[in-house]
């Protein structure tokens, strides 16, 4: 039986992710993943072309994931990679019609999203050993994070003619290479300018360009390489090891709210095209809100 030539189909289908989706490549990288165990579904079921797909294949191949071992979160998120797959095969022609419905296929579970008490926020900001350049670069980053509510790959491709440490903001390229402006906190602004000053031209070579964040070798510093030192710093601040760049983003977001901030700028600083996404945050805020009442009000605890 002669199948779709598989490797192609992803070669062509990445092109369009970079060029007309814009994705950032670790983004593109997950999607590739995700849509991998469609071709081996495929070859087990002898399915040859795409547009063999219907409404209860499609329900077949979702519990099939699930009986792999993949938990609720994960196969929706591999659904919503496949609509995507299966939209720009549509706008190829290689589809007379999406066969994905809109809703009732699978009900993702609610989570609300990971974050770091104030408390524990301190801890891990004041981990870093500013006695050296390189901690020193690492706290700039931290405090960047935290202050501005960055995506690791908005932090890594920052250059120094984006920042403005006069006015305390910064240009960023978020997703869809939408560029908005960000605040720079005060004590991020400070580190990154002590940075700027000592750290970065001990670093410096011909490989950093403008690039902000440069790592011991003088290249651009990694995703991969942020990632690793705030897990470093989360266990030696004593805290989970679960901590991710994204749960600062989360806290940052989170303690905004929580200090009274409109969502609609909350909304504007994540760069979020849609409110309904940075609205989960405030799930977190009134739970927080109800157990400092609870906890505080001399009338919360009187039974009526």
């Amino acid at each position: 039986m002669k199948y779709i030539n598989w490797e192609k189909t992803l070669k062509e289908f990445r092109f369009y992710l970079e060029t007309e989706r814009s994705l950032a490549s670790i983004t593109i990288r997950n999607y590739l993943i995700d849509i991998d165990h469609l071709y081996s579904f495929m070859k087990k079921n002898k399915l040859q072309q795409f547009a063999d797909f219907d409404r209860n294949l499609i329900r077949k191949y979702l519990s099939w994931l699930i009986e792999l071992g993949y938990v609720r979160r994960s196969v929706t998120r591999k659904l919503s990679t496949l609509r995507t797959f299966f939209l720009w095969l549509f706008k190829l022609g290689i589809l007379n019609h999406d066969p994905i419905p809109r809703k009732g296929l699978i009900k993702s579970e609610k989570r609300l999203p990971d974050y770091l008490t104030q408390e524990d926020m301190i801890k891990l900001l004041d981990t870093p050993d500013t006695s050296n350049d390189l901690g020193i670069r690492d706290k700039a980053i931290l405090e960047l994070l935290y202050s501005s509510g960055l995506r690791v790959s908005e932090i890594t491709n920052i250059n120094i003619e984006d920042l403005n440490l006069n006015t305390l903001e910064m240009k960023v390229l978020g997703k869809g290479s939408k560029q908005r402006i960000v605040i720079i906190g005060k004590v991020a602004s400070k580190y990154i300018n002590i940075y700027l000053l000592k750290s970065r031209p001990l670093l410096v070579s011909q490989k950093s360009d403008n690039a902000l964040f440069i790592n011991r070798y003088g290249n651009r510093i990694s995703q991969r390489s942020i990632q690793l030192k705030i897990k470093k710093y989360s266990i030696k601040a004593g805290l989970r090891e679960n901590v991710h760049v994204h749960t600062l983003r989360h806290s940052f977001a989170t303690h905004m709210l929580e200090g009274g901030a409109d969502l609609r700028v909350v909304q504007e600083l994540l760069g979020h095209s849609n409110p309904a996404t940075t609205q989960i945050y405030t799930h977190i805020s009134d739970i927080e809100s109800e157990i400092v009442y609870n906890e505080a009000h001399p009338r919360s605890k009187q039974n009526v």
